[in-house]
């Protein structure tokens, strides 16, 4: 079985360490935190790929173990409920709900997007998920290769990109989108519930 130490890390790195061993093709896999938030997190998402979890108390912290089966092994040794300073999620998630950034000049609004989202695929904290809906689908189903291109970074750099399938089929861009998981409504708001915090551009 692999190890992830993640130990000192907040989320959403143990998170994203995570994710990225499962999508090498990791199916039996350690991840060791010290906090009960990323021991949620963490076992959210291997329940998410179908795996089972069972969490165990180690020294400064836990294991949550994954493997692949039937799920039926209970997280009995999970921790306790958090205690209410305990920040609701992990890691932030950006939500983009039209193409431009603000109100005034359309073209101004655009260029404005578009350096957003540059500057988050170079930031060192990216986030947790990106959320496209309504006009802001655009933006991953056009032409500007620059914002393709970011949010290909962000991806690379862990953080999960959905857009609102309904959307698409509403601009009738489905076929044309560039980057990003078609997604629905259920899937993006619990993104943002999950979320410690949500920016909206």
């Amino acid at each position: 079985m692999e190890t992830v130490n993640a130990f000192g890390l907040a989320c959403p790195k143990p998170l994203m360490m995570a994710k990225a061993k499962i999508d090498e093709g990791a199916r039996e896999l350690s991840v060791h935190v010290d906090n009960e938030t990323a021991v949620k997190n963490v076992s959210r998402l291997a329940e998410k790929y179908g795996l089972n979890v069972a969490v165990e108390a180690i020294e400064g912290g836990w294991s949550v173990n994954f493997s692949e089966g039937d799920r039926s092994v209970a997280a009995a040794a999970a921790p306790a409920a958090a205690p209410a300073s305990t920040p609701p999620g992990c890691g932030y998630a950006v939500f983009i709900g039209k193409d431009h950034v603000g109100e005034g000049d359309p073209q101004l609004g655009y260029n404005l997007m578009k350096m957003a989202i540059y500057t988050l695929s170079e930031s060192e904290d990216v986030p947790a998920s990106v959320l496209f809906m309504n006009s802001g689908v655009k933006l991953v189903a056009g032409d500007e290769q620059q914002i393709i291109d970011s949010v290909n970074k962000l991806i690379e750099k862990g953080t999960e990109v959905l857009v609102c399938g309904t959307c698409l089929d509403f601009y009738g861009l489905k076929e044309q989108l560039k980057v990003g998981e078609v997604s629905n409504m259920y899937d993006i708001l619990g993104r943002m519930q999950e979320a410690a915090k949500t920016i909206t551009l």
